[in-house]
């Protein structure tokens, strides 16, 4: 799982075929120490609870297409869940 922080959200003028009503969030991807690491991309919400400025972590590739209902949705990446806390080691 990789964690990221939700930057904003994105508005799709044409949805796909049951990705109806799945939020799609911009996400920065944040490091282990919740430090930004790397671009920001777009990810599906399959919690349909995230919004911006919320810790959350999230799948890529196959995991991510497998989080939401129907299975096999053409998604890069989903959100899975919120991150209540974040303890990073010293």
């Amino acid at each position: 799982m990789l964690l990221g922080k939700v930057i904003g959200t994105v508005t799709p003028c044409r949805v796909y075929e049951g990705l109806e009503g799945v939020p799609m969030h911009w996400i920065q991807p944040l490091d282990r120490r919740g430090e930004p690491k790397g671009e920001p991309l777009v990810a599906a919400d399959s919690t349909r609870m995230a919004g911006p400025g919320e810790l959350v972590y999230f799948e890529g590739g196959r995991e991510a297409a497998l989080a939401l209902d129907p299975w096999f949705v053409p998604v890069d990446h989903s959100i899975i869940g919120i991150v209540d806390e974040l303890h990073s080691p010293a």
